[in-house]
């Protein structure tokens, strides 16, 4: 009798956290909490029926540059870039996002974003192609 109760032990005490870990893996499916979120500002800026892509909330079309680092898009991001010193003041935005001073510094952002998505920026700003916006 101690030797099926011991079995019954050592099993539960196996199997419980495989079973455990089972449940909480989602069957398989990716977290969906991976992929690009969409920030407000973005969804905003969309058009009723315009199709999503999987830069949205990531690549500011706009710009062409990150959502994130988009001093155009967020005064707060604006602040810190003045704040280090970074700052056009002819364009209003950072020097080193200042596509009309210098349409080569579009080449860094266009990287980014084809090592991210393995391909071509959706979209650049005409300033970052060296014609007048």
């Amino acid at each position: 009798m101690k030797t099926t109760t011991l079995r019954v032990a050592v099993l539960t005490a196996l199997l419980f956290p495989a079973l455990a870990l089972l449940a909480l893996s989602g069957c398989g499916q990716k977290d969906k909490a991976e992929g690009p979120k969409e920030a407000p500002a973005v969804a905003e800026k969309k058009k009723d029926g315009e199709k999503k892509d999987a830069a949205d909330g990531w690549w500011c079309k706009e710009h062409g540059v990150p959502e994130h680092d988009c001093a155009q898009c967020d005064a707060k991001v604006a602040a810190e870039y003045k704040k280090k010193g970074d700052w056009c003041k002819e364009h209003e935005r950072p020097e080193s996002q200042c596509f009309i001073c210098n349409p080569k510094r579009a080449e860094k952002f266009a990287a980014a974003y084809k090592a991210k998505y393995g391909k071509e920026p959706p979209a650049l700003p005409p300033e970052a192609k060296g014609e007048k916006k």
